[in-house]
């Protein structure tokens, strides 16, 4: 093999840190979280401990630290330079990621460990389910097995949010989606107010294909001050999935009013096989097609293992 081709094997526009060397990068941190804390924090069948908070999103924290910091020494150079005060505005963060793979947890812990920034900044936290269409208009529009898919989401609104965030419009209205019901709930919504820090979460957030007859010429992502993409092996994903539907199946879906109340009743062999047929039907096409090819957007990857638990990140180089 040539120089130039082993060159090319080892270029890569990412740092590389092991779980044990990036533990070793955080002198910033120095804060504890009890037990109850953690409950808040972590969702359905995905373990959470204090040393993956203290291990991985503490030195996560210190470092979209940096980043906001450079972010406010240019707004105040602007500012200087174009002799006006333009105010602050959110310093944005976007997580992506497949379904199951540990996303709104991620949010949550990043939320919380990054109110104890020494400026005690306020972390409000937006989710994309928000902005799906109701179920009324992917019943009509036929789409409704689609849900998570580019088209299922009202771009558009989130587009002007995000807009507005930036614009330095202060207080917001956003829509609220109910796994529950699977569905958005028109009576009920949530008041962004004044953030220092805005993350928002979602399958879609690195997503740039633009929706069937439409040419999109600004993209969600162009919003973020900072991306990050939650990563595994599929077969892990998969794995965590199907564990997740059996868990809710034999709690959250024996509720009444749980749309997903039809598979209260199956047995574990029976939830297996529906969990792995809506994987392989819905959620891994929208995996290969929309999600995946979006991971080298982000600006740092966190890579989980089989046990949930991130043992690998890369960090694009500046």
């Amino acid at each position: 093999m040539s120089s130039i081709q082993e060159e090319k094997l080892l270029s890569s526009p990412y740092q590389d840190f092991d779980r044990a060397e990036w533990k070793g990068l955080n002198g910033h941190f120095n804060h504890s979280l009890n037990s109850d804390d953690i409950d808040q924090l972590h969702a359905v069948n995905e373990p959470l401990n204090t040393e993956e908070i203290e291990e991985i999103y503490f030195p996560l924290a210190h470092l979209i630290d940096i980043h906001i910091r450079n972010y406010e020494a240019i707004r105040n150079s602007s500012n200087s330079f174009f002799q006006r005060n333009q105010k602050k505005l959110p310093f944005i963060i976007g997580i992506a990621g497949s379904v199951a793979v540990g996303k709104s947890t991620t949010a949550r812990v990043l939320q919380k460990v990054l109110s104890f920034l020494p400026n005690k900044p306020k972390v409000s936290l937006v989710t994309t389910d928000g902005f799906l269409y109701p179920n009324r208009i992917l019943s009509e529009r036929g789409i409704l097995n689609r849900k998570g898919f580019p088209e299922s989401y009202d771009t558009k609104k989130l587009l002007n949010f995000l807009t507005a965030v930036k614009s330095g419009i202060s207080t917001h209205i956003v829509p609220v989606y109910s796994h529950l019901e699977y569905d958005i709930l028109p009576d009920d919504t949530l008041l962004i107010e004044n953030p220092d820090i805005l993350i928002v979460e979602g399958i879609n957030v690195l997503q740039v294909n633009s929706q069937k007859g439409q040419s999109n010429k600004v993209f969600v992502s162009d919003f973020f001050d900072f991306s990050i993409y939650v990563d595994a092996k599929e077969d892990d994903i998969i794995e965590w999935y199907i564990s997740r539907f059996e868990s809710l199946r034999a709690t959250a879906f024996q509720d009444p009013n749980s749309y997903f109340h039809k598979y209260a009743n199956l047995t574990l062999e029976e939830s297996k096989q529906m969990a792995f047929q809506i994987w392989t039907e819905i959620n891994k096409p929208n995996l290969h097609n929309n999600i995946l090819p979006t991971k080298y957007r982000a600006d740092l990857i966190l890579q989980k293992g089989s046990n949930h638990f991130v043992e690998n990140v890369k960090v694009r180089k500046i």
